[in-house]
């Protein structure tokens, strides 16, 4: 007797899973099963870590600058872009320890708190300054979160992330919205175009009251940041207004930036 052709189940069916039908129910996952699993942990309060995935701690930084010179030198016609681009990342590494060192104390103090009231330290999962955030929060003895983003080069979850806290995202729009719908605080260390993107999309929320609540965003070195983006020219030109400067601050040192986070928290939330 000839067996009848075994009918899958739309979930089932992954041609139609991937297909650009259904679109809609991948994005709608993006919401739902992050949702499920952060509410099972009760995670509902985070402070945001944004920064170049590129950048790494200073002893690395000085053993990958070795490494270029040596290979450099082996060569008859040596680079020199590569040489600067290795000194570079020595010179850029204390972002990576500094964000290390603010993760781990604003872990430690909000582990001070009754658990509902805790701040989990939130990244993109990473390397660079996405790591350096979940590597602090581990040394400060609490978990945090990665929200990763599956793009071709660069990203893969970093170690201090457990399996059961970590994200992976295919869209950058559903990754941003769990960035923002959970952040209480935000820390914008030095990147590029990708830390650009996230830091002015917040501002814009905030800008047009998109996002009311009282978010403490933190710019971490107001030199890089000032060079990097023309603030002044901004508001000569009328793009910005002057009191658009108030949405966030310029912090130079990890303990300038913990007080001015840990503080906002106190008071906004009667700590």
């Amino acid at each position: 007797m000839k067996k009848s052709t075994e009918i899958v189940k739309a979930y089932n069916n992954f041609e139609f899973m991937n297909s650009s039908d259904a679109r809609t129910v991948r994005i709608l996952s993006e919401y739902y099963e992050p949702k499920s699993r952060l509410e099972k942990d009760n995670i509902t309060d985070t402070i945001v870590f944004f920064g170049s995935a590129r950048l790494m701690a200073k002893k690395d930084a000085e053993k990958n600058l070795k490494a270029v010179m040596k290979a450099e030198k082996a060569k008859k016609r040596s680079n020199k872009k590569n040489i600067e681009a290795a000194e570079s990342l020595v010179r850029m590494a204390r972002y990576y320890d500094d964000a290390v060192e603010l993760s781990k104390k604003l872990t430690e103090w909000s582990l001070t708190l009754p658990e509902e009231t805790r701040f989990h330290i939130c990244s993109g999962g990473g390397p660079g300054i996405m790591e350096a955030a979940n590597k602090g929060a581990k040394l400060g003895g609490g978990d945090s979160i990665g929200f990763n983003i599956s793009i071709p080069f660069e990203q893969f979850v970093n170690k201090y992330v457990k399996p059961e806290h970590a994200f992976e995202f295919h869209y950058f729009f559903m990754r941003k919205f769990w960035f923002v719908y959970l952040a209480k605080g935000l820390a914008v260390f030095p990147g590029g175009f990708g830390t650009l993107d996230e830091f002015s999309e917040i501002l814009t929320l905030v800008q047009t009251e998109k996002v009311t609540k009282d978010i403490k965003i933190i710019c971490y070195d107001e030199e890089y940041w000032k060079d990097i983006i023309n603030f002044e020219g901004l508001i000569k030109h009328g793009m910005i207004s002057a009191g658009d400067m108030k949405l966030f601050d310029f912090c130079n040192t990890v303990d300038d930036a913990f007080e001015k986070l840990k503080n906002h928290f106190i008071k906004l939330y009667k700590l």
